[in-house]
């Protein structure tokens, strides 16, 4: 009896001495990880925003595909939520709460763990500022205090608390990267068929180019534009667009002009770059490019096919343009970008199906 009684005594000297040992270690931990994505900053800003993306790129699907998700009410901004439960221990349970934002710089969160050991609580932060080469610098961290029994369970893992964590935040971030240039590659064609142009008056600059430096040189333009209808008071009837006056296509090599429309005539003064010009009424096969304008040779090829099938004949006298429907300032997916294309066509003399 003397040997369980000794032998239970040191069994207690071991489970203080260990309580003392872990108690007295620094439980607080503050691990982050930091990549440079390359995609816009709004874009990376809401992707981590939305609770509802987060199975699309996060690191712990990798661990558990099965992990089942369960949303609040809110998705997204101050209050939303989720919860998660999975049988692998490198998952578990527990839920993440949105406490505070700052619109496309930050984000802090709140992460509660469920374990036999009871609830932990730390506080997750997010972070998105520029990069270099046009890229957004997203830091994902997690901060706060282990408990003793973490303290101990971490003492006998493979890998130190703080490197696991950061690993994970490292391949969540490649994910998210992935999958938001993955969402920006999104675009479909819609054919629109024969319609009615209804023409009108616009202010444009005209301008040579190749294929390659087309979009550096509209910006600009639209931008004199834009600066010199506010200096005359002038107000656009509608979305800007381009007009394809010359294209090679062996060389790519193109003259065209960037143009605003407006209500009436105006005329400008001499010498002026801004010039006035006017598109008649005109029949045309129009299609529609949902996504970025990368994607636009769909369009057109579209709309050429079909001009081909129905033996129509394209107008000489007319060039073909393309309006731009939307404004890419408003939308920082390219995927959501729209683009009206138009061929105008000597008008048939008789219905096409």
């Amino acid at each position: 009896m003397k040997f369980l009684k000794y032998f239970l005594l040191l069994i207690l000297v071991v489970i203080v001495a260990g309580a003392v040992y872990f108690g007295a270690q620094d439980g607080k931990f503050d691990v982050a990880a930091t990549k440079d994505l390359k995609v816009p900053q709004q874009l990376a800003f809401q992707t981590a925003d939305d609770f509802q993306t987060w199975d699309k790129w996060g690191p712990w699907m990798k661990l558990d595909p099965d992990v089942a998700m369960t949303y609040g009410d809110t998705l997204q901004g101050v209050g939303a939520n989720y919860s998660w439960s999975s049988e692998h221990p490198g998952v578990g349970d527990g839920s993440m709460k949105t406490i505070a934002i700052t619109d496309n710089e930050s984000i802090d969160q709140k992460i509660t763990f469920n374990s036999p050991m009871g609830d932990s609580e730390s506080d997750v932060y997010w972070r998105f500022e520029p990069g270099p080469d046009n890229t957004t610098r997203v830091t994902w961290g997690m901060k706060g205090e282990m408990g003793l029994m973490e303290k101990v369970f971490m003492a006998f893992q493979s890998e130190p608390f703080e490197e696991s964590i950061k690993s994970m935040y490292e391949e969540g971030l490649a994910n998210m990267e992935t999958h938001i240039m993955d969402q920006m590659k999104s675009h479909n064609v819609n054919f629109d068929g024969i319609v009615e142009y209804g023409g009108g008056y616009y202010l444009y600059m005209t301008a040579s180019s190749d294929k390659a430096g087309l979009a550096s040189k509209m910006g600009p333009m639209l931008g004199k534009i834009g600066a010199y209808m506010q200096s005359n008071g002038l107000t656009p009837s509608g979305m800007p667009f381009t007009i394809y006056h010359q294209v090679d296509e062996q060389t790519g090599q193109m003259i065209f002009s960037s143009a605003m429309p407006i209500k009436e005539r105006v005329i400008t003064a001499a010498g002026s770059e801004v010039l006035c010009g006017y598109i008649p009424p005109l029949t045309a096969v129009k299609t529609t490019l949902k996504g970025n304008y990368d994607y636009l040779e769909n369009a057109y090829n579209n709309a050429l096919d079909y001009i081909q099938e129905k033996a129509l004949t394209i107008d000489p006298e007319q060039p073909k343009f393309e309006i731009y429907s939307n404004d890419p300032g408003m939308f920082p997916n390219p995927a959501d970008w729209i683009t009206e294309v138009y061929i105008p066509i000597v008008p048939p003399t008789e219905t096409i199906n």
